[in-house]
């Protein structure tokens, strides 16, 4: 006997919250497990320079030393100063460099000097309108 004649038949639904929960617990799994290359390290070209000998008593027109020691101490073409902001560094860049309009700044840091110290001298560069930063290394003799 047939009792469900007049009663529609119900069809079938996926319910699909388990599906999701278990596509979630896979794509947790594998967002921990999964290793993200690093770069161990930066491959850079570094700029060659030639040693030519200088004579050290010329004077070079258009050019302000500026002197870093390692315990962070400043000097400007071999006249210490003393300053408490970027500000009053700049004005020193200025006033050393009289008429010139755009001087190269020439940074003698110390191997000992902190970074900080170099990037303020730079900064107070920048903040002059001068554009032409350099820095002094030392050679090292060859040795034969």
């Amino acid at each position: 006997m047939n009792f469900q004649r007049g009663q529609k038949k119900e069809e079938p639904e996926i319910n699909l919250v388990p599906m999701i929960d278990v596509l979630l617990v896979i794509l947790i799994f594998l967002v921990i497990t999964t290793t993200y290359s690093k770069f161990s390290e930066l491959e850079i070209t570094l700029p060659e320079a030639t040693a030519i000998e200088v004579d050290k008593n010329v004077q070079r027109p258009n050019t302000i030393d500026v002197s870093v020691s390692a315990s962070g101490g400043y000097t400007i073409n071999l006249s210490p100063i003393t300053f408490s902001s970027i500000e009053a560094l700049r004005d020193a860049l200025k006033a050393a460099a009289k008429d010139n309009q755009n001087p190269i700044i020439i940074i003698n840091a110390d191997a000992k000097a902190s970074h900080q110290s170099v990037i303020t001298v730079m900064e107070a560069a920048r903040l002059a309108g001068y554009n032409q930063v350099t820095f002094t290394t030392e050679v090292q003799p060859k040795l034969q």
